[in-house]
């Protein structure tokens, strides 16, 4: 798990996610456009597909990127004040501005590793002041083969590779991830990409967010994540990269990006 690079723990799981308008399959291009830096991570402005102009925007990273610190394995944080600043960046990188957050709606790295902050701005106070559009969230599951890109806005720089496939478990230290993105080895992800937005290259929509690679060859360090399969056995895939599926974090948020993990369909951890 690569943590932030002003982090506790040393390396944190990558952060960076990248903001692409979604658009037609033969015609999207993906770019740092609405990608975010953070202190330590990256991340990406985002939004649901039931989500409207008028809705306040939420920023997507890792749960590693929290700005209080990793939460413990089972730990699960909802619905907390936060004043956390983003730089909003565009299609080439450049620093539009700065948005703020006012609530962590919710972080955890139990199953997942993921934190949603909700803004004090809507996206269209955003489009109107900055020129830029949130991601789209998708609601399928990630193909294997597909191609895929991971844009760093801390890095500013755009990772191009694969799904290599997919792990039942990946566990990296205390922590345990369910049915991770494993990429092919063009996404030489490094530290501070953690919480990058992985946007599919022919919907233009995020399928995962980045976290973690194995660095050292060790087999479930921190840092060294190693995959375990339905039988128990483990294996290592020395630097290779993986992300976190995101596709099942719509069926969590009502209208007006309200978050409520009771609706059906809604599978994230619970407090």
């Amino acid at each position: 798990m690569k943590k932030p690079l002003i982090g506790a723990l040393g390396t944190v799981l990558l952060a960076g996610t990248a903001l692409v308008t979604a658009t037609p399959a033969s015609a999207v291009t993906v770019n740092l456009a609405g990608t975010v830096a953070l202190s330590n991570c990256s991340g990406s402005l985002i939004r649901m597909p039931n989500s409207v102009d008028t809705d306040p925007g939420l920023i997507l990273t890792n749960g590693h990127c929290l700005e209080t610190g990793m939460p413990a394995a089972g730990q699960v944080i909802t619905d907390k004040a936060s004043t956390r600043s983003f730089t909003l960046l565009s299609s080439t990188g450049g620093s539009l501005g700065t948005v703020r957050a006012n609530r962590v709606l919710y972080s955890t790295m139990t199953d997942t590793d993921v934190t949603l902050y909700r803004l004090s701005t809507t996206y269209a106070s955003i489009k109107s002041r900055y020129g830029i559009s949130p991601l789209t969230m998708s609601t399928t599951h990630p193909v294997a083969g597909s191609a895929i890109k991971v844009p760093s806005g801390y890095w500013k720089t755009i990772y191009s590779c694969n799904v290599d496939g997919f792990a039942y478990q990946l566990k990296e230290g205390g922590w345990t991830f369910k049915d991770s993105v494993r990429y092919t080895s063009g996404c030489n992800i490094i530290g501070g990409t953690s919480g990058s937005p992985v946007v599919d290259v022919n919907s233009g929509q995020v399928v995962a967010v980045n976290n973690t690679m194995n660095e050292d060859g060790q087999t479930c360090t921190l840092n060294n994540p190693c995959e375990v399969d339905q039988n128990g056995a483990v294996t290592i895939h020395p630097n290779i990269g993986y992300a976190q599926e995101t596709y099942t974090i719509p069926n969590c948020f009502a209208a007006g990006n309200v978050l409520d993990l009771t609706r059906a369909g809604c599978v994230l951890p619970r407090p």
